[in-house]
């Protein structure tokens, strides 16, 4: 059965974004591979996560894309992070420094809060019914 195995997110450099994304995101890194010519394959994906579903982490090779570090969706929610247990999450994610756009919001479909990553992206941190 098909499913989205990796989604790609252009990155300023590879280690900064490792740490994020396995520090305060707790996420795990389920792949750093030099391809020999100065570029990595860097995969990294919640503990756990459906299907394998990860971040490839692509470090910007020019200026074009370099410029779409952390706008990547033109400013909207573009990534959803679902969790288990919304509010331990989200105590974790404020100690470890994320910065949470919002206050925690309790709507009919979940308990949610819009986050950056370090290069503005947005998240939805999300706890379905």
């Amino acid at each position: 059965m098909p499913h989205i195995a990796l989604v790609t997110l252009v990155v300023r450099e590879y280690d900064e974004a490792i740490a994020f994304y396995t520090g305060p995101l707790g996420f795990e890194l389920a792949e750093d591979t030099d391809r020999g010519d100065g570029t990595r394959w860097v995969v990294v994906r919640p503990p756990g996560s459906p299907g394998g579903t990860g971040l490839l982490l692509a470090r910007a090779k020019d200026g074009e894309q370099a410029d779409r570090v952390g706008s990547q969706t033109g400013g909207r929610v573009g990534f959803f992070l679902h969790t288990d247990d919304f509010a331990r999450d989200h105590a974790r994610m404020t100690a470890g420094g994320v910065r949470f756009l919002e206050e925690p919001r309790h709507e009919a479909y979940g308990s949610v809060a819009v986050f950056e990553d370090l290069y503005g992206n947005r998240w939805d941190l999300l706890e379905p019914r």
